[in-house]
């Protein structure tokens, strides 16, 4: 089964090739870590790696579990000093902010293709004591190396959304056997929540093996002042504009409703700015475009001297840069969370919370399910069905300061009652660290 499992990604592979050719020819997306997907790391990971016996490696796909996985990350390398910590991504933009945020660590690269030749390559040079994968990949030859190897993997932070179920669910009939081979490869599971924990047993993990610990994004350190934060303070005084509206995490085919959303707010008030972040890089200078077009007048963050004025006549603020949003969210009179007005599952609801900011959001919240309804329950989040609803929103809280306020204290009294996943996580992989140390 499992070459059978290789086979078929094999071919995937090579059908997607012209995909890939053609994306990556152009941009270099595909090509720039081609080597170590293929399991050649890099050389300051070999060098950090000579002679680590025993290191943890830990995997975030992207943006979100590198920011998910950041205090627990730093809290084991501070409880194990002596053992190297080895960081993967699979994105890019995941791996740039890992660079940024996670210096303490001995070495990030990206995580291999999931066929044995690969893994065992990094297997060998890692010689890891201990895997966690952050959130729930599951890769067949992975697991099963790791197994051999006799290394422990821990998933952390794990979820099976209602998709993600449903596709394994379709797959269980030819592949359930299988299904379950791979997940009882893991040592551990630690889901967000009972349903996620139910899900999965119900794909075919083992009880014993399945633990709920909570969600790890309730535990991430609300960022500390910044320089654009600074500034953009400084220009909001100086030229008296307000109000301010931060749209974070925006996707493909959501600026243009962003926009039509924000026009019905700058109606109301014409000293109005709206902070625009795009989710990925690749849709910066798209979305400049489409504002342009539309008669908008936009500084982009890239071009900006934090030594001179705001533009007085920009109508929006392009956050083409990464790392710099969640700072942001303490300026404004309302947020949007985006990837929710579109079919794209979703983003995370909780830096504007930590703030005291009621999160406002749409109606394709899949991956944060369970957090957008425990947040709507309390009345401290508002979620709309389209453009329209969400200006008129807008309109609402920024004309409703008292009721902004009670949304925004309910939102974050919501984030503290929710923390200490990050605790419960690290207990338990210390455990399994310390009876791995005692059976080396």
């Amino acid at each position: 089964m499992y070459l059978l499992y290789s086979l078929l990604t094999a071919i995937g592979m090579i059908l997607l090739l012209p995909y890939f050719l053609v994306r990556g020819l152009g941009s270099g997306k595909y090509f720039h870590n081609l080597g170590e997907r293929l399991g050649t790391l890099p050389c300051a990971v070999l060098s950090a790696a000579s002679g680590a016996r025993g290191s943890m490696w830990i995997h975030a796909v992207s943006v979100g579990e590198v920011l998910a996985g950041l205090p627990l990350a730093r809290a084991l390398k501070e409880r194990f000093p002596e053992r190297k910590l080895f960081v993967s991504t699979t994105t890019r933009t995941g791996q740039e902010l890992a660079r940024e945020r996670m210096k303490f660590a001995d070495g990030i690269f990206y995580f291999p293709m999931d066929w044995a030749f690969c893994v065992r390559r990094v297997m060998r040079v890692l010689q890891p004591g201990l895997i966690v994968i952050l959130e729930t990949e599951i890769w067949p030859n992975f697991l099963r190396e790791a197994r051999r190897a006799k290394v422990p993997v821990v998933f952390v932070n794990g979820r099976i959304s209602q998709k993600s179920f449903k596709r394994y669910n379709a797959l269980t009939g030819i592949f359930g056997e299988f299904l379950r081979w791979a997940l009882n490869d893991a040592a551990l599971f630690l889901m967000q929540s009972e349903k996620d924990a139910q899900r999965l047993l119900e794909l075919g993990a083992a009880e014993e093996r399945v633990e709920v610990t909570g969600n790890l994004k309730y535990d991430f350190a609300p960022p500390q002042a910044s320089a654009i934060g600074d500034w953009l303070e400084k220009q909001m005084a100086e030229q008296e504009r307000w109000p301010v509206v931060v749209a974070g995490s925006v996707v493909e085919d959501e600026e243009e409703p962003v926009l039509a959303a924000f026009d019905i707010v700058e109606r109301a008030w014409r000293r109005a700015l709206l902070v625009l972040a795009p989710r990925k890089p690749e849709r910066f200078d798209a979305a400049a475009r489409i504002a342009e077009e539309r008669g908008w007048k936009v500084a982009r963050r890239s071009r900006l001297s934090l030594d001179s004025p705001l533009d007085e006549e920009a109508d929006l603020l392009l956050l083409d840069t990464l790392g710099e949003l969640a700072g942001l969210y303490r300026l404004a009179d309302a947020v949007f969370v985006g990837g929710s007005l579109v079919p794209r599952g979703g983003h995370n609801i909780l830096e504007p919370a930590a703030f005291a900011q009621p999160p406002v959001f749409g109606p394709h919240m899949e991956n944060f399910q369970e957090m957008a309804l425990d947040f709507l329950a309390a009345r401290a989040a508002v979620q709309v069905a389209n453009e329209r609803e969400l200006g008129a929103t807008w309109v609402e809280l920024i004309r409703g300061e008292e009721k902004r306020r009670r949304m925004g204290e309910s939102a974050k009294a919501l984030v503290e009652a929710n923390r200490g996943a990050t605790a419960k996580s690290l207990e338990r992989i210390a455990a399994i660290l310390d009876a791995h140390r005692s059976a080396e």
